[in-house]
């Protein structure tokens, strides 16, 4: 299993939506950036990826995992974006901040804090722990 971060912003697409969409999920579609694109095209069915309110909260806020493998974005008119489906897990039950995760020197070199502007990042599976932890969420109980 890989680990993501998906960003939102969450007046466009916020993650009641998202749990609203129920077990069908969502087309995490609108990438035109070609190394979020790419990071997509390596997920497998079962990912799990935090979801996270950029520009207004910047904060993870809930857990995602991918329902549906890379297939051409529904609302692109070019062939080159493609994107994957992710359906709600389960809420973070302590939002994680950005303000958190650059003040925690074991995250220091974490995608988010380094790839601030890319909107589909990979997640190491020692930043996925401790971002759970950080957020009070056991990651075992997460397991597959």
């Amino acid at each position: 299993m890989k680990y993501w971060l998906f960003k939102s912003e969450p007046d466009k697409w916020s993650w009641e939506q998202q749990k609203a969409k129920g077990d069908i999920g969502e087309e995490w579609d609108g990438i035109r950036n070609y190394q979020a694109r790419n990071n997509m095209r390596q997920m497998e069915i079962g990912d799990l990826g935090f979801f996270y309110h950029s520009n207004i909260g910047k904060e993870v806020v809930g857990i995602v995992e991918v329902c549906a493998l890379i297939h051409p974005d529904s609302k692109a008119n070019d062939p080159r974006w493609e994107c994957v489906d992710v359906k709600a897990v389960c809420d973070m039950p302590v939002p994680v901040t950005l303000a958190q995760v650059k003040s925690d020197e074991r995250l220091e070199d974490m995608s988010l804090v380094t790839s601030m502007r890319l909107s589909v990042q990979p997640v190491k599976p020692e930043e996925w722990e401790i971002m759970c932890e950080l957020g009070g969420l056991d990651p075992k109980s997460l397991k597959r």
